[in-house]
């Protein structure tokens, strides 16, 4: 499964399986957002753009619908699983 990690601006990461074809995108702060049926070339492209975020917004973001991520779910800000933000076990 190709990877890209992004050092700057608001898209950490990057990860494409082209077998499903589904792009899931980490952002800053732990949120991970999955989009089924997208084409390689545009997971090309999203690399290869000057500004990811930018590329996103207007290529991806409401062409393509929305998956579950497969790497795992974004962790609550304080890192405390979500049962434990109202004190339950």
């Amino acid at each position: 499964m190709p990877t890209r990690t992004f050092t700057s601006g608001r898209i950490r990461r990057a990860d494409y399986d082209a077998a499903s074809r589904q792009l899931d995108l980490h952002w800053e702060g732990g949120k991970v957002l999955a989009y089924k049926s997208v084409p390689e070339e545009v997971f090309r492209r999203l690399c290869s753009a000057p500004n990811p975020a930018t590329y996103w917004e207007d290529r991806i973001a409401e062409e393509y619908p929305k998956g579950t991520p497969r790497s795992g779910a974004a962790v609550p800000a304080a890192g405390r699983p979500p049962g434990d933000l109202f004190g339950k076990d």
